[in-house]
C-alpha cells in the first residue's frame, strides 16, 4: 500500500501521512493473520480472479458469506471465464442463481459480461472510465 507525503482528511478529521501509512500497515498486517480462507481469493485457482472477484462481489450483495461459497463454486464451475458467462442463456443464468433471490443482479451480471467480451476482448477493464461502461 502507497501513500504519498500528504494530508487526508477522513471525516474532517486531519490524518498526517506518517499516521496514515502506520495505520495502513497495521492495517493490512491484520487482515494477513485473520483473513478468511474464502474461494474467490484464491489467486492460482481462478485463470481469469478478475471475473471470480467480479461474480463473487455480486453474488455478495445482501447475501450471506456461508451462502455463497457453495453458489459460487458452482457457477464457477460452470462458468469458469467471462467469455463463458456470455455465451449462456439468461434462463441458464436464473437456473443457476435460483435460490440467491434478487434476480436483477444475475441478469445485470450476465449483461456485464456480455459487454467485457465484446468491448474489452474478454478482459475486465482497470479504469474507472472501463468499469464504468458494464452494466
Amino acid at each position: 500500500v502507497d501513500i504519498e507525503d500528504q494530508v487526508l482528511d477522513v471525516s474532517g478529521a486531519k490524518i498526517e501521512a506518517e499516521d496514515a501509512k502506520r495505520i495502513t500497515h497495521s492495517l493490512v498486517a491484520w487482515y494477513d493473520e485473520n483473513k478468511r480462507d474464502l474461494p474467490w481469493r484464491d489467486k492460482e485457482r481462478w485463470s481469469q480472479h478478475a471475473y471470480a472477484v467480479w461474480v463473487s462481489e455480486i453474488m455478495l450483495q445482501q447475501t450471506r458469506v456461508a451462502t455463497v461459497i457453495d453458489y459460487f463454486t458452482r457457477w464457477m464451475a460452470r462458468w469458469p471465464t467471462v467469455e463463458s458467462l456470455a455465451a449462456a442463456s439468461e434462463e441458464e443464468v436464473n437456473e443457476m442463481w435460483a435460490g440467491l433471490g434478487y434476480y436483477r443482479r444475475a441478469r445485470m451480471l450476465h449483461a456485464g459480461a456480455k459487454t467485457v467480451v465484446e468491448q474489452f476482448g474478454g478482459k475486465l477493464p482497470d479504469t474507472p472510465e472501463g468499469l464504468k461502461a458494464i452494466p
